[in-house]
């Protein structure tokens, strides 16, 4: 598997991964983007922005890089990447599946993204995915998958992504929503030939919303490498917008709450990866520091009081504007 090679990693931020959401299209509903991006977000100007990060984060021990189809030119911006860069032969590329990227480039389209989970869409956004990463491509996940996803039921889509598991790619699925532990059991009990499909799981998992660890443990101990995406709760966690014990907790342990917020996540034992969504480099050297943020238990008991109603979390995210 290709997480092995994290395995084998010694560098203190080897489980921190960068995903490309924020900066692949120019419109995202994380908050505070007007700061962060800055008024050019023509596709040149985020595709340097991308470069800049992969490059930042590679000379600080990032191997993991995460895109998916629905994050505008994300996976082109990564493939000019990786073109450019022979020597980062040591990291592992994910993307996804099951979204189509419809903005064409607008931060105000009525539809940023369609959700399709069926045998064609796989086919059709495969052959996308090869056409810019080819070999480079690692991990392949379905994308959003909810309790009543129709990839979790569709066996023809599941002989085609055994197949692709055979051929050497690292199957898996990512989750949202309120019910994502119900998915992720769902989709642990897919198997093609007796054999689990799904080798990864990617889950929403923040102080704000921890609805999925007991789900998240059990595709730990089944075998799943589990990368955790959205710690920073769309930006609901950054200092401007962080609850009041997040912000006492950073100031006690000098660090920024974006940083403990992300420790909060590190420290979980069955969380392999976990996904920074940086769209500066500033706010990555920072998300960074988390691997080195020590919480006492008075700073842990305290912060375990933020979690949120799982349904009351994923409205509001719901309700997120796309800037």
């Amino acid at each position: 598997m290709p997480f092995a090679r994290l395995a084998t990693a010694t560098t203190p931020t080897c489980h921190i991964g960068l995903g490309l959401a924020a900066v692949g299209r120019p419109g995202y509903i994380n908050l505070d983007r007007d700061t962060d991006l800055g008024g050019d977000r023509s596709v040149e100007a985020l595709r340097t922005r991308t470069h800049d990060l992969l490059d930042a984060a590679y000379a600080q021990g990032v191997r993991y890089f995460d895109a998916a189809r629905s994050y505008g030119r994300s996976e082109e911006f990564l493939a000019d990447w990786l073109s450019g860069r022979p020597d980062a032969d040591d990291v592992v590329i994910g993307s996804k599946w099951g979204y189509t990227y419809t903005a064409d480039w607008s931060t105000d389209a009525e539809r940023h993204e369609v959700k399709e989970h069926s045998l064609a869409a796989y086919e059709r956004q495969r052959a996308e995915s090869d056409a810019l990463l080819g070999d480079r491509l690692d991990l392949y996940q379905i994308h959003s998958v909810t309790p009543d996803s129709p990839a979790l039921t569709d066996k023809d889509l599941h002989a085609r992504l055994a197949e692709a598991a055979a051929q050497g790619l690292t199957v898996g699925f990512s989750t949202s929503g309120p019910a994502q532990a119900d998915a992720v059991r769902a989709a642990l009990a897919v198997t093609v030939e007796g054999e689990p499909l799904f080798r990864t799981v990617q889950s929403t998992y923040n102080a704000l919303e921890t609805s999925a660890e007991p789900a998240l443990a059990e595709a730990h101990d089944a075998g799943l490498t589990v990368i955790v995406k959205e710690g920073m709760a769309n930006g609901r966690l950054a200092a401007a917008h962080a609850p009041d014990a997040l912000k006492a907790v950073a100031a006690e342990t000098g660090l920024d709450c974006d940083a403990v917020a992300l420790a909060l996540v590190l420290r979980r034992p069955w969380a392999g990866v976990v996904l920074s969504g940086a769209a500066t480099v500033v706010q990555l050297a920072s998300n960074l520091r988390a691997a080195a943020v020590d919480l006492d238990d008075d700073q842990l008991s305290r912060l375990a009081a933020l979690p949120e109603d799982p349904h009351a979390y994923w409205e509001r995210r719901g309700q997120l504007a796309w800037h």
